[in-house]
C-alpha cells in the first residue's frame, strides 16, 4: 500500500513538475501579453487536475504544495521592512486595511441578511485580504518594488496578509477566541524571542561555523533556515493557528536571525522556493479549484471577484491621493485587491464548520485564482514605460532659409 501511494505521489510531482518547467517558456511565447508565470502555473494546475485531463489528485502532492505555501509566506516575511511601520507609508496600509474591515462587515451583513452568505465571519475576512506572497515575484519580476509604489505595496501587502491571519486565529480557531488570542501572542513572542536570541546568547562560535560552512556542502545557514521555518509552522499549528501566520513570523524573524552571506541566503531561498517549492502550491491551487460548483452558480464568483476589487482594492485610490500618481494608484488598487493563499485556508474552515456553502466556498476560492490571474496582469501592463513624447512640429520643419 505504501509503495503505491509512493508511486502516485511520485508520478503526480512529475506531471506538476512538467507543468512548472513549462511555464516560463509558456510565459515568454506570450510576451507581448505579459502573462505572469503564477496564472501560467494555475491554469496548468487546472488542466492536470480532477475536472478536466485527471493526470494528477491534489491529496498525492499536499505536503509538498503546504510546503510551497510556507516558503511563499517566509520570503514574503523576509522582504518585508519593518520600518515602514513607523512611515507614512505604515500608518497608510493600517488605515487602508481598517477601512477596508469596516466596508467588508457592512457588505457582508447585507449578503448575510439576503441569505446569499451564512458563513460571516470567514467572508468578511476575505474580502480583506491581499496575497503579498503570490504577488512578489511579480512584483520582483518586474521591477515594481523599487520607487514609491514600492514602498507602499509591501505594507499594504503585509497587514493585508497579517491581520486576516490573527482574525482567524481570534475568531475561527476550534479552541475559541481566549485561546487563540493567547496562541497568538504567546506564537509572537516566540519569534521576537528567536529575533533577538543571537543578541542575548554567547553564540559567536555558531556564528563562525555557520558562515564558514555556508557555502559548502553543509549548507549551514539554508538548513538552519529551514529548520526555522518547520519549527514555527509546527509551532503554529499545534497551537491551532493558521500555518501561514508560522512561515510570515519565520521570514521576519529571519531578516534579523540569519548569519553570514544574507544575499547568497536570499538567492538560496529563492532558487528553493521559487525552483520547487512555490510552483507546486500554485499547480496544486489549480488542481483544487471545484469547476462544477462554480458553472452551476457562476454569478456567486462575478460578485466575490468585484467584492475583492471594491472592498479591498479601491479605498487605496483616495488615501494614497497625495503620495502617488493616478497610475501608480490604480496599480495599488490592482494589486491589494489580488488574494488566493488566505481565500483557500478561509474557505476550509468554513466547510469544515458547516457554516459556509460550499458552492460559496467554491467560488470565493475562484474569485481568489480570477484575481490572481487579471489584477497583477493589468498592474504589470499599466507599469510599462511610457512611449517617448513626439518632437513638436517647428522641430521637424526644415531649418529657415537666409536672406539674400
Amino acid at each position: 500500500m505504501v509503495g503505491v501511494d509512493l508511486e502516485t505521489g511520485l508520478r503526480a510531482l512529475l506531471v506538476v513538475s512538467v507543468v512548472s518547467a513549462a511555464a516560463p517558456f509558456v510565459c515568454a511565447l506570450l510576451a507581448r501579453f505579459r502573462v505572469p508565470q503564477v496564472v501560467v502555473l494555475i491554469i496548468g494546475g487546472v488542466l492536470i487536475g480532477p475536472e478536466v485531463f485527471g493526470f494528477a489528485e491534489q491529496d498525492s502532492i499536499a505536503l509538498v504544495a503546504n510546503v510551497g505555501l510556507g516558503f511563499l509566506f517566509l520570503l514574503a516575511g523576509y522582504e518585508l521592512e519593518l520600518e515602514h511601520f513607523r512611515e507614512r507609508s505604515g500608518r497608510l496600509a493600517t488605515a487602508g486595511w481598517l477601512v477596508s474591515a469596516v466596508v467588508s462587515i457592512a457588505v457582508t451583513g447585507l449578503l448575510a441578511a439576503s441569505g446569499f452568505v451564512h458563513a460571516f465571519v470567514p467572508v468578511a475576512l476575505a474580502l480583506t485580504t491581499t496575497a503579498l506572497g503570490t504577488l512578489l515575484p511579480i512584483l520582483r519580476d518586474n521591477h515594481m518594488l523599487e520607487g514609491p509604489l514600492g514602498r507602499f505595496i509591501m505594507p499594504a501587502g503585509a497587514v493585508g496578509e497579517f491581520f486576516p491571519i490573527v482574525g482567524i486565529a481570534v475568531f475561527l480557531g476550534s479552541k475559541g477566541r481566549l485561546y487563540g488570542l493567547l496562541s497568538l501572542v504567546v506564537m509572537c513572542v516566540v519569534a521576537l524571542a528567536l529575533a533577538w536570541l543571537p543578541r542575548l546568547a554567547r553564540l559567536d562560535r555558531v556564528g563562525a561555523i555557520s558562515r564558514q560552512q555556508e557555502h559548502a556542502t553543509s549548507q549551514t545557514t539554508l538548513r538552519l533556515t529551514v529548520m526555522l521555518l518547520f519549527g514555527l509552522l509546527v509551532f503554529a499549528s499545534d497551537f491551532g493557528l493558521d500555518v501561514v501566520l508560522g512561515a510570515f513570523l519565520a521570514g521576519v524573524v529571519l531578516r534579523r536571525w540569519a548569519p553570514g552571506d544574507v544575499e547568497a541566503l536570499e538567492g538560496k531561498l529563492d532558487a528553493v522556493g521559487y525552483g520547487f517549492f512555490i510552483p507546486v502550491f500554485f499547480v496544486s491551487s489549480g488542481m483544487g479549484l471545484d469547476l462544477g460548483s462554480i458553472a452551476e452558480a457562476p454569478a456567486r464568483l462575478v460578485v466575490f471577484f468585484l467584492l475583492l476589487l471594491a472592498v479591498r482594492g479601491l479605498p487605496a485610490l483616495v488615501l494614497y491621493r497625495r503620495d502617488l500618481a493616478a497610475r501608480e494608484r490604480v496599480q495599488m488598487t490592482l494589486l491589494t485587491a489580488t488574494s488566493l493563499p488566505l481565500l483557500v485556508a478561509l474557505s476550509e474552515v468554513g466547510l469544515a464548520s458547516g457554516e459556509m456553502l460550499p458552492e460559496n466556498a467554491a467560488a470565493l476560492v475562484g474569485a481568489g485564482v480570477l484575481s490572481v490571474m487579471v489584477f497583477p496582469g493589468l498592474a504589470v501592463a499599466l507599469n510599462r514605460p511610457a512611449a517617448a513624447p513626439r518632437p513638436p512640429a517647428a522641430s521637424i520643419l526644415p531649418p529657415p532659409q537666409p536672406d539674400h
